[in-house]
């Protein structure tokens, strides 16, 4: 009776350990097929938004970063004047001053565009509308110098003298001597000579030959360097 009984209890565990293998690897079985439905699903997914992608145009993200641009700018300036606030101050506050003087030095550019020389009469009116444009007129010593000097001489007429009607204040003098020197260094940064050497030896016959030579020496001058000194000092083979 008591083998009896202990073969029954070691089946009946064999039997119960089988059934918990069974369940543990249903169990991983159906872990396994719901990871495979999931990675099936957003491959599929990532398929669709690439094939979506592949139809749009190139610069379709740089596209639409440009017009989430805008739209931010446009929100955050309409904030500003409901606010009674500057928007370029604003901005200029988060900025770095490099920056913003290259924004400011670009937008300057494209509102006065430098379209290269074409002849002297066009050089000659943008030089005037530039000294125009920076210049700042001081009305207090216009009405002062009106006054001073007469309405018949400050507007002549034909028949009107001009004879020592107009003294410049010590400023307006400033002004002007500033704005020569400003010219005249400028003219010196666009329009500098090349310095005559006198030490330097002669081997041209004239300009266009002096230029040649640079020319040559410019491109053949350390291949012949050795050569020329050896015919200098008159040991050359």
């Amino acid at each position: 009776m008591a083998e009896s009984s202990s073969s029954a209890a070691e089946s009946s565990s064999t039997a119960m350990s089988l059934e918990e293998k069974k369940k543990k690897f249903n169990d991983k079985f159906r872990a396994l097929h719901q990871k495979r439905q999931e990675a099936r699903k957003q491959n599929h997914e990532q398929v669709v938004e690439e094939d979506r992608k592949s139809k749009l145009p190139v610069n379709f993200e740089s596209k639409k970063a440009r017009q989430e641009w805008e739209l931010e700018e446009i929100e955050a300036k309409k904030k500003a004047e409901e606010a009674g606030q500057d928007y370029t101050r604003l901005k200029s506050l988060n900025m770095q001053a490099d920056i913003a003087d290259k924004i400011e030095a670009a937008r300057k550019r494209k509102k006065n565009p430098d379209q290269g020389f074409a002849d002297y009469e066009q050089m000659s009116l943008r030089q005037h509308q530039r000294l125009t444009n920076a210049m700042k007129p001081d009305m207090n010593g216009y009405k002062k110098m009106r006054e001073f000097v007469g309405s018949e001489q400050f507007y002549p007429s034909a028949d009107t003298l001009i004879q020592g009607g107009h003294y410049p204040t010590s400023s307006a003098l400033d002004k002007m001597s500033d704005a020569a020197n400003g010219m005249a260094k400028s003219r010196e940064q666009y329009h500098r000579r090349r310095m005559f050497d006198p030490d330097a030896p002669i081997d041209y016959i004239n300009e266009k030959n002096r230029k040649f030579n640079q020319k040559l020496d410019k491109y053949y001058g350390k291949y012949t360097e050795d050569l020329r000194d050896d015919i200098e000092r008159g040991t050359a083979i």
